[in-house]
């Protein structure tokens, strides 16, 4: 049985995921299978796909309707033969040394459950650029960093087999944030986590992934937060970091929203949201924009779209 199962949800893929299989024949670790789940692709994954296969015994294709990653990581999960499992998405590659990396952080700290790595953006405005803070040295994440940052937990993550069978697979219903959830309902069971801060992999940046619609976004991500804390015991400290985390992403989402209204000049849509948004402790900036939008929408768009005017809960993506 190989000693670490790869997944990979694919869709749509055809453009990446040659890259994305060369990246894992290339590891130092050669002990692996790739579980790759055709998740109902039209264009040619899944002739790329069958090439790999034929030609490297360790890659393996699972194919399902188009269902989302979720649907796509749990099938994988349940036909994994691995001790470890290793996510990798179907647009992202790793350098050579990443599962030796990720594996010896296990082997030196064997209470550790979960190792979440780092990388590099590859495209976008920070392409090249660390996707989180880069360091030599792994240190374990407590429950609350987890629920504080979302970020800080990579999608590049490798766990053992005992977390999917303790906690079951991903969330089929979410088709974004899911692996949030998943690392959440981890950390809710008691597994420990660890950070391996060094960048081995290469985090792909472009406009048509899921990531890139903020709205859908938070909404998944406020529906990860609605359920742990629901799971989360009562008068349990956690409940107040969750409960204070909830505030703060309603209020992102409203900013997201109004942005999303502006930036397609549909003022009427943005004036709600930014009402709410100034009632919830936005500053008088943000109920000067609500007012605009309500009684004078020209004036609202020549403020948005005056780049050197526009305030800084608009140009920066945090509510002021």
């Amino acid at each position: 049985m190989p000693a670490v199962s790869v997944v990979t949800p694919a869709w749509n893929a055809a453009a990446y995921i040659g890259e994305t299989i060369a990246s894992v024949r290339a590891q130092t670790f050669a002990d692996w299978e790739l579980l790759i789940v055709d998740d109902g692709s039209t264009d040619g994954t899944v002739q790329i796909v069958e090439r790999a296969v034929a030609e490297d015994g360790r890659i393996r294709l699972l194919h399902q309707s188009h269902a989302g990653p979720s649907a796509a990581r749990s099938l994988a999960m349940s036909q994994a033969r691995g001790g470890f499992f290793a996510f990798l998405d179907s647009d992202d590659t790793w350098d050579p040394g990443f599962l030796q990396a990720q594996l010896a952080v296990f082997a030196s700290h064997p209470r550790t459950a979960l190792v979440t790595g780092n990388g590099y953006f590859f495209g976008g405005p920070f392409d090249g650029h660390p996707v989180g803070p880069a360091g030599d040295d792994s240190y374990e994440l407590p429950i609350t960093q987890i629920v504080e940052d979302e970020g800080v937990i990579f999608i590049m993550t490798v766990f053992r087999r005992e977390v999917f069978e303790t906690i079951g697979g991903m969330d089929e219903s979410q088709w974004t944030s899911e692996d949030y959830d998943f690392w959440l309902r981890a950390a809710l069971a008691g597994f420990v986590f660890r950070k391996n801060p060094r960048p081995l992999g290469r985090y792909r940046v472009r406009g048509d992934s899921l990531s890139r619609d903020r709205v859908r976004m938070i909404g998944g991500i406020l529906h990860t937060l609605s359920k742990t804390l629901g799971r989360c015991p009562a008068g349990a400290p956690l409940r107040e970091v969750i409960e204070r985390q909830i505030r703060r992403w309603e209020r992102q989402l409203l900013l997201e929203e109004a942005k999303a209204a502006l930036e397609r000049s549909d003022v009427a849509a943005a004036a709600g949201p930014l009402r709410a948004l100034h009632a919830s402790g936005g500053g008088a900036m943000v109920g000067l924009t609500a007012w605009l939008a309500e009684h004078l929408p020209p004036a609202a768009m020549l403020v948005y779209r005056a780049r050197s005017w526009r305030p800084a809960w608009l140009r920066s993506g945090h509510a002021a």
